[in-house]
């Protein structure tokens, strides 16, 4: 049985953020990829378009999280479907860190504003 126990996530940082994977093709996942992203307080990622959808879940702390260019105010407990092809922004306007559970399938790409396009180890 596959298990990855919480010291073996591997820990990306990356745009200001952190982003710890559990769930990947290295830890045995087949179709899925899942991580933990820590979002700093006063932080904002930067723009970008996915190619797959993801499911954003915040654990704790609240964010604004913008689509296809509507932002809404989201808090511990709320989820965000983000779906393929959306223009996705997300800032932290708190005074504490964010910390939200994300899971998308396999292959996840993102481009960014400028045109570059991030190919993120945590979700291939």
């Amino acid at each position: 049985m596959p298990v990855v126990r919480s010291s073996e996530a591997v820990v990306h940082e990356i745009h200001g953020g952190r982003f710890l994977s559990y769930a990947a093709p290295r830890s045995g996942s087949k179709e899925l990829c899942a991580w933990r992203t820590e979002i700093p307080a006063g932080h904002r990622a930067p723009v970008h378009t996915v190619s797959h959808e993801e499911i954003f879940h915040l654990l704790s702390g609240e964010l604004l999280v913008t689509l296809d260019g509507v932002t809404e105010r989201i808090a511990a407990g709320d989820t965000v479907i983000i779906t393929p092809g959306a223009t996705v922004g997300i800032e932290n306007p708190a005074q504490e860190t964010a910390v939200s559970w994300v899971t998308t399938s396999i292959g996840l790409r993102a481009e960014l504003a400028d045109g570059s396009v991030l190919t993120p180890p945590w979700a291939n």
